[in-house]
């Protein structure tokens, strides 16, 4: 009985997030949403909503309790291991050009958007402000790794450094987190209309977000998946949170420290994975594939994860 009770908690917080993106996916097939406003509200999530949602959350966080350089290093690191053992698998049993997306779409996870609303879900506010320091490890490491990946593997192309470089640092959520915790750790307040109306605007962030990505895959793509996407988003949905969380585990991580690192390595692929592969001449359908398989993997595989980590104790 009590087994079944942690289950049906489990399921109140992800049930939520996963089904926002099954209604984006049926109000995009029911023609009341196009590609056209897929597009712009992606653009506004992504510069103005998203940003403030995260400045908000860490102005708001008591950064002694959420500021933890551990965890934000050893993520840096489980990153960058599941990168590596991503690319190492990726040697012995995918074809050399197709490679680069491979990997790409195994270890680059959507935690901007579903890994935060997943945490803020489990975690309330703590889940938002740890969350969104993350963001800043996350959004440099998948970046400049994805980069590497396809770069190797895409003949004839040469990664433009500078220009990635550049762009990373223009990047809207890195320069929320930049401009939001030194307004935290000097305990600045702004004010109360200006927090309400951020707070207003902050809030299309979640729901527009994940209806964005539930409208995004096409039923087709999923059926045309081959077995690399699926070998690529077993990885990722699969393979890499085990690891990475059984990792943080034996480092000494628990509770909701675990459970947000544990959301975080379980996201599906990000959206971002397919505009990289075919700015730089890789395979993006096969990247279009993996980032519908991972999306509509991940309402059974993180509900799993979340509830088996519950059920041991550890989050």
């Amino acid at each position: 009985m009590e087994l079944a009770a942690l289950f049906f908690q489990t399921l109140e917080v992800t049930l939520p997030v996963f089904a926002m993106v099954f209604i984006g996916l049926g109000l995009k097939r029911a023609g009341w949403i196009d590609g056209a406003f897929v597009t712009t509200a992606s653009q506004l999530v992504f510069r103005g909503t998203m940003p403030t949602l995260i400045f908000l959350s860490i102005i708001r966080a008591d950064l002694d309790a959420t500021l933890n350089p551990r965890l934000l290093g050893f993520f840096a690191l489980a990153t960058l291991g599941s990168f590596l053992f991503c690319w190492g698998w990726a040697r012995l049993r995918v074809p050399h050009a197709e490679r680069g997306v491979y990997i790409q779409g195994a270890f680059r996870g959507n935690c901007g958007i579903v890994g935060l609303a997943l945490a803020a879900g489990m975690y309330g506010e703590y889940g938002l402000s740890a969350g969104g320091l993350l963001l800043g490890v996350v959004i440099l490491t998948y970046n400049a790794l994805s980069v590497v990946a396809l770069a190797t593997y895409q003949e004839g192309q040469r990664a433009d450094w500078r220009s990635i470089l550049a762009h990373i640092a223009r990047n809207p959520l890195i320069l929320a987190v930049v401009a939001a915790v030194p307004i935290a750790a000097l305990e600045l307040r702004l004010p109360g209309w200006l927090m309400t109306s951020g707070d207003y605007f902050a809030s299309l962030t979640l729901p527009l977000a994940l209806i964005c990505i539930g409208a995004t895959p096409s039923l087709e793509a999923i059926r045309d998946s081959g077995r690399l996407a699926t070998s690529a988003s077993l990885l990722k949905m699969v393979t890499v949170p085990i690891l990475a969380t059984g990792a943080a585990w034996l480092a000494g991580f628990e509770g909701r420290e675990l459970g947000v690192m544990f959301l975080f390595f379980a996201s599906p692929t990000a959206a971002a994975a397919f505009v990289m592969a075919k700015a730089m001449g890789g395979n993006a359908v096969l990247s279009a594939n993996i980032i519908a398989l991972t999306t509509l993997m991940a309402s059974l595989t993180v509900t799993v994860g979340a509830f088996a980590l519950k059920v041991a104790g550890l989050i």
